[in-house]
């Protein structure tokens, strides 16, 4: 009964802990926007206003990932950073679930801790944002939680709340499967009923052609066409950082399997790190997908033997490298470089919100939602932002002029030349040159209504003559 006591309080201390820490490093963020967080909540924007996800509004990813927005109002700032918060906090909940169901209290604690701490301690960019490859975590460590309590169907449905955050989540289907094989029907039946519920519901929206043609059909284009020129060796270059990063986990899942080789386990990390390399581009917030095996194993190995000054302070040293990379960039932010576009988007938003009239509109060239989410303007078209249009892709549109997919761009091209915003934003041209929305020859005579009404350091704002 002590000992059950005390196992309570250590759990509501950590959660404690762990909630603080989560909270004020998110807070800190409140008045920026990254570039994962712009597209998803421009796109609960519009769907606030009535608009219909896929049918009125474009948008690339799974519906989950701007559906979340709408609990916080889908608006940008405190209560934006505080879903942030809740959503870490929740992920590190599942965590310590699914290790103390597979270990005990301590290892679960543990998981908990790691949760928090690599998500918060990253590259802000990916850890803050409540983005697709981050949504995945939390139904990752479920899935995980219910194929262990023998729960198959359970598992599945959690699988499938995950690809309605990303198409990964295949991968976590096929962990699941290690353990729930002989229940495989009943994981694929819990796997397929939330994505039913979901496509039922976009038919009656009239919605479902579109959701396929924009999150998966787009999505496959933009999966196939990397820009990376040797994938191998970036591969190696930013695993290698990830494990350097991530040392305190890699270091405790060999510490785990050295005691005990599970190749459930290992094949567990092996699935989870299949979907990084899909898509060959291997960005910091592809490597999500490994943190629930990581952390569930190297809980384990940390939990086995802490005896001795040694392991402890390697394990306070290991934690180290990311918090000193991490913690003070939280600090800096009002002089980061790489917000510098997000600040300029704030210029280019009160510029259209002193000319703007009521009942305008608004078109962005670029990759810059978050011209709308700051200028409050709706969409005078259903494209948030160009690639679907001009066919070069925003990891690539700062620096090259190649294009892709010619036959699937030319009917989006063609839908914008129909539409009349009232304003529009080029906030590409500047950065460069030859992708400038003046420059591009299939939208010459829709530009030509357009006449700039005034600029910014990266943008040109252009109004309906």
């Amino acid at each position: 009964m002590k000992r059950d006591g005390m196992e309570r309080v250590n759990r509501w201390v950590v959660f404690a802990l762990i909630a603080a820490v989560v909270i004020a490093a998110r807070l800190l963020h409140s008045h920026v926007l990254w570039a994962d967080d712009n597209l998803p909540l421009a796109a609960a924007m519009q769907v606030a206003r009535g608009k219909i996800l896929y049918k009125e509004v474009w948008f690339d990813k799974p519906p989950l990932v701007a559906w979340i927005d709408l609990l916080c109002g889908a608006r940008a700032g405190v209560l934006l950073r505080l879903m942030g918060a809740a959503y870490v906090i929740l992920a590190a909940a599942a965590a310590y679930l699914a290790s103390r169901l597979k270990w005990s209290e301590r290892e679960g604690l543990l998981a908990a801790i790691f949760t928090a701490f690599f998500l918060t301690f990253g590259l802000p960019s990916a850890v803050i944002p409540v983005a697709s490859d981050l949504l995945l975590i939390l139904p990752h460590f479920a899935a995980i939680y219910f194929a262990w309590r023998g729960r198959a169907f359970l598992s599945g449905v959690m699988c499938g709340i995950g690809l309605l955050c990303s198409s990964k989540a295949i991968f976590v289907l096929l962990a699941c499967l290690l353990w729930q094989w002989r229940s495989a029907p009943t994981l694929f039946a819990g796997f397929a009923a939330p994505n039913a519920i979901a496509l039922l519901w976009m038919w009656t929206q009239g919605s479902a052609g579109d959701y396929y043609r924009q999150a998966w059909q787009w999505g496959s284009i933009y999966a196939a066409n990397t820009f990376v020129d040797d994938p191998v060796v970036e591969g190696l270059k930013r695993t290698a950082n990830f494990c350097g990063f991530q040392a305190a986990l890699v270091a405790g899942a060999i510490l785990a399997l050295r005691q005990k080789m599970e190749w459930r386990l290992i094949a567990w990390i092996a699935f989870s790190f299949a979907s990084v390399i899909l898509g060959l581009r291997f960005f910091p917030r592809y490597y999500f997908l490994l943190l629930p095996p990581l952390v569930v194993i190297a809980a384990r190995g940390w939990a086995c033997d802490f005896r001795g000054p040694i392991r402890p302070l390697l394990f306070i040293a290991l934690l180290g490298i990311p918090a000193a990379r991490f913690a003070p960039p939280y600090f800096t932010l009002a002089r980061s470089r790489d917000l510098a576009i997000d600040r300029d988007s704030k210029q280019a938003a009160r510029e259209l919100d002193r000319r703007a009239r009521p009942g305008d509109t608004l078109f962005v060239w670029g990759f810059r939602p978050d011209i709308f989410i700051d200028s409050g303007l709706p969409a005078g078209t259903r494209f948030l932002e160009s690639q679907p249009i001009s066919g070069v892709l925003a990891d690539r549109h700062l620096f090259s002029t190649q294009e892709i997919a010619p036959s699937f761009t030319a009917p989006n091209r063609a839908e914008l030349a129909r539409s009349r915003p009232s304003w529009v934003v080029d906030g590409l041209g500047i950065l460069n040159p030859p992708l400038a929305l003046a420059r591009q020859p299939y939208l010459a005579g829709w530009f030509a209504q357009y006449e700039e009404a005034g600029r910014t350091k990266f943008s040109i704002l252009y109004r309906l003559r």
